[in-house]
């Protein structure tokens, strides 16, 4: 990673990219594993006033929450910068999420396999609404792969122009892998109108 001072360079390029997901799936150890500065987060004490809405599914233990954004920056090479937003997970903060998705050039969308119910607002959201290229990243929580990325994508419904990989969150160098299939995907769909366009020509 690069230090935290960028050097002056008229060739280097930024990109947003969103990091999404339900309640409690990693966003925001994600963007605190990867980024190369003091990540910005929002994270609150959750309350016995919150309980009734932000109700912890089994297995789940947290206290805190993210109620606006995590912000963190990694800088790839020398000429690519990625600005990460984690978004909030709780259903009450998703109209947030339109704000935080405008101008990404891709979202990694994290899912936890013990509860991937959780995950299909996010999917959906993606899929349907947003118009933002996304990889789904199954959360190794353990650091185990305990269901086949095949039977993930089967119960996710996700269709086969849907990247789907697993990551480890808590370990950057796998946070970075994920994130460099972000940018491949969004490359790789925007590359092919482009491609379409000169041969109608």
């Amino acid at each position: 990673m690069a230090s935290a001072d960028l050097p002056e360079n008229p060739l280097l390029t930024s990109a947003k990219i969103v990091i999404a997901g339900g309640f409690g799936v990693g966003k925001t150890t994600c963007v605190r594993s990867i980024s190369e500065i003091p990540p910005i987060n929002t994270e609150a004490w959750m309350t016995a006033a919150s309980e009734p809405v932000d109700r912890l599914d089994p297995g789940i233990d947290k206290t805190t929450t993210t109620v606006a954004m995590d912000f963190g920056r990694l800088t790839i090479g020398a000429d690519l910068v990625l600005y990460l937003f984690g978004t909030p997970g709780q259903p009450r903060f998703w109209p947030m999420w339109d704000d935080l998705c405008r101008g990404a050039v891709g979202a990694l969308v994290l899912a936890d396999t013990r509860n991937l119910a959780a995950s299909f607002p996010a999917v959906n959201y993606f899929e349907q609404d947003s118009g933002v290229p996304f990889v789904v990243c199954v959360n190794l929580f353990d650091g185990v792969l305990h269901h086949p990325l095949e039977d993930v994508r089967d119960a996710l419904a996700l269709p086969a122009g849907v990247p789907l990989i697993a990551c480890d969150v808590r370990d950057a160098s796998s946070v970075a892998r994920a994130l460099l299939a972000v940018v491949e995907h969004t490359m790789a769909r925007t590359a092919r109108p482009a491609a379409g366009a000169l041969a109608a020509r």
